[in-house]
């Protein structure tokens, strides 16, 4: 499972792909987070890295499927 975090006052976002899980589990610890103002939300990628995201500044958020495999160069769709 992907997610996108967008940051305020930065152009960039930040992306991590999170273990085998359900969106609705994501979306329900990141509410929780967001909404009690932990400070931080805590995320660990696949690789076993954990994340910390000061709540105050998320912009926005973007819980989606696993992304197929990373296309590089141009192709035809």
């Amino acid at each position: 499972m992907n997610i996108r975090i967008g940051m305020s006052h930065t152009p960039k976002e930040l992306e991590i792909e999170l273990e085998d899980g359900t969106g609705d589990d994501v979306v329900e610890e990141i509410t929780k987070a967001v909404t009690e103002d932990t400070g931080v939300l805590w995320l660990t990628d696949r690789k076993g890295r954990r994340v910390g995201v000061v709540t105050a500044k998320v912009a926005w958020i973007e819980v989606g499927p696993e992304t197929e495999g990373r296309r590089v160069g141009f192709s035809a769709v």
